[in-house]
């Protein structure tokens, strides 16, 4: 219960602040275009609390937090005295309701840059991209990836970190042909280049995406020791009666050389048990294990319930990055951009099939996200903030009647036409343009439901 309240906690604090953000774009440029603004609201349905300001807006916070909205004053939802005429939405320019409508949208990019910029002024330490493992016969081995080599760039895009490439990599997905890289040793000026084949690459995966593990190849992990310094409440390792401290030896008779090991011997055994050996204060014990299931991305794995220390990594490779209050901007929007395409592209491949719907997100996997960076820290918590708001950014221009895309679509045609699009044709087309939404809230709470 108190896991659920956090996650409704957390939940209802990023909507508040993505929604706030994008209804007071709408609101800020209304008021600069003339029009009077008669509600702006968090939340639909009955209010919990108002305030009226000298300008007669009034301010909402509503029971149901999904969503917002600004109240306009408008000649079509109902009569506008004389004096006012000239404050109503519908007798603005095409232009000025265009501005209106794509503000909102616009509002969530300035927060997501604002956001970033921020976390880039507090300095960037991130993994250098070398190779350090490569699977026999992978695809990383067939195009001849060798270990020790740093790579440099993906399909042109320049990776300076581990999480760069990963990210490069990602905008793949659901491809056929060649994913090319470059790379060269650390201190050589010889580059060289590499050519890994994919088929229809990760299109059937769901939610978690390993591309690294697909193509064959990792960065640094570190020998971690199978040496338990948590054991989870409720777990599987709780009820096996594992402790804090106990060294894990054995399990099946096999011995477990290190934590990776034991990671992914766990995860492919789901709900089958395992009899493990460990050692508690230098005496041997034996325990009988069952891993409880998980589904992720679709796929079911075994989970115990433990966690171990993390040793640091090597101070070689890691690489520091640090930025002041003008060089901080660059970084801030080029993720701001590369988020925003890579949402469309993602968007595009869904629609034609190149990657599954599965990959599709609702809000109880939003909520538990946001919830574990919360828990991660402050910064990791923002560069989700900023990620949520760039999408719903993208998701809003949208051209679907009932978003503001399908508004700003309509005004374009109105604006090139000479004349509004007829108010039955706008009215159809919005009520079509409810039905795809929720179908597709639908389908992401249904794969949402599917991951628990």
């Amino acid at each position: 219960m108190n896991e659920f309240l956090q996650q409704a906690a957390v939940m209802l604090l990023t909507l508040g602040v993505l929604i706030a953000f994008h209804e007071w774009g709408h609101f800020w440029v209304a008021r600069r275009c003339g029009v009077k603004v008669l509600r702006f609201s968090i939340g639909f349905g009955p209010q919990i609390l108002t305030k009226t300001d000298k300008h007669g807006t009034e301010f909402a916070l509503s029971i149901l937090p999904l969503g917002g909205y600004v109240k306009m004053l408008d000649e079509r939802e109902g009569d506008v005295a004389e004096h006012e005429r000239d404050q109503a939405f519908n007798n603005k320019s095409v232009y000025q309701r265009i501005a209106i409508v794509s503000a909102g949208p616009i509002a969530n990019f300035v927060l997501a840059i604002l956001v970033y910029w921020f976390i880039f002024l507090q300095g960037t330490s991130s993994l250098a991209p070398v190779v350090f493992s490569v699977e026999k016969s992978s695809i990383a081995a067939q195009a001849g990836l060798p270990v020790g080599i740093e790579i440099h760039s993906v399909d042109g895009e320049e990776t300076p970190s581990a999480q760069a490439v990963v990210m490069q990599l990602i905008t793949r997905l659901g491809d056929t042909g060649q994913i090319n890289l470059t790379a060269s040793y650390p201190g050589s000026d010889s580059v060289k280049e590499y050519h890994l084949s994919v088929q229809r690459w990760l299109s059937d995966e769901g939610g978690d995406v390993q591309p690294l593990q697909s193509l064959g190849f990792n960065f640094y992990q570190p020998n971690i020791d199978a040496v338990i310094a948590e054991v989870m409440p409720e777990s599987a390792a709780s009820i096996a009666g594992l402790q804090q401290g106990d060294i894990l030896i054995e399990m099946d008779g096999e011995v477990i050389a290190n934590w990776m090991q034991w990671v992914n011997y766990v995860q492919a055994r789901a709900g089958v048990p395992i009899e493990l050996g460990y050692l508690r204060h230098s005496e041997s014990r034996k325990t009988l294990i069952t891993p409880q299931s998980h589904d992720r991305g679709g796929k079911t794995v075994g989970l115990v319930g433990i966690r171990v220390d993390v040793p640091d990594v090597p101070e070689e490779l890691i690489h520091h990055h640090e930025y002041n209050v003008l060089s901080a901007w660059q970084p801030a929007f080029s993720r701001t951009w590369f988020t925003a395409v890579f949402s469309l592209t993602s968007l595009k491949k869904m629609l034609v099939g190149d990657i599954s719907y599965k990959q599709l997100s609702g809000p109880i996997s939003i909520a538990k996200i946001a919830t574990q960076s919360a828990r991660s820290g402050i910064y990791s918590y923002l560069s989700l903030l900023a990620l949520l708001s760039v999408s719903l950014g993208v998701l809003n221009l949208l051209p679907i009647p009932v978003l503001d895309g399908g508004h700003i679509f309509f005004y374009l045609i109105e604006l090139f036409k000479g004349s509004p699009v007829p108010e039955k044709v706008q009215m159809v087309s919005f009520q079509m343009g409810v039905v795809v939404v929720m179908a597709v809230m639908v389908l992401a709470v249904v794969n949402d439901i599917g991951r628990l």
